[in-house]
């Protein structure tokens, strides 16, 4: 297995994190990379907020925690919120956003930032306040929410990966 293979196998997400701040730059080089996914036809339709103002994440995680019926952070404390959203008009929009939240997640690895992806954007960006943040930040268009990648320095050391299930690759020859 050659070093890259063993980086991505050794990724994991981060469900508890520090309160120390990832530096701008990282945030910036982490997203670059997101921005260099696959997409359809090459059509490039996600976009991705890069959330660091800690009042706007702060409500994110509130609306995202009524979707989910708790009143717990469902960002785990990270500082960073990455969210991921793609054009409604383009019809592979989904599979673009998920090719973008894994570039982010494996960039974040290789910058020693852990992350984790965090459901329920779909439900928090078709809400009327989810529409007004958009408009408040100068988003024009239609956008699916397709995830959140939130950000921060782990504060433990990742569990082991879970053993893989016997049969998840058939081969045909």
């Amino acid at each position: 297995m050659n070093a890259f293979e063993e980086f991505i196998i050794g990724r994991r997400s981060t469900k508890n994190f520090s309160q120390r701040e990832v530096p701008e730059e990282i945030v910036r080089r982490i997203c670059e990379v997101g921005t260099y996914a696959a997409t359809g036809r090459g059509r490039q339709s996600p976009i991705i907020l890069a959330v660091t103002n800690r009042a706007l994440r702060d409500r994110l995680s509130r609306m995202n925690a009524e979707i989910l019926g708790t009143t717990a952070d469902p960002f785990y404390g990270a500082p960073v919120v990455l969210v991921v959203l793609a054009d409604k008009n383009v019809n592979t929009r989904v599979y673009d956003g998920s090719l973008v939240m894994g570039n982010l997640m494996l960039a974040a690895e290789s910058e020693g930032v852990g992350s984790c992806w965090i459901h329920r954007a779909r439900e928090e960006f078709e809400s009327e306040e989810g529409k007004e943040i958009l408009r408040s930040l100068g988003v024009e268009g239609e956008y699916e929410g397709i995830g959140h990648c939130v950000l921060g320095y782990p504060a433990a050391p990742p569990k082991p990966a879970s053993p893989r299930k016997e049969n998840y690759v058939v081969y045909v020859k």
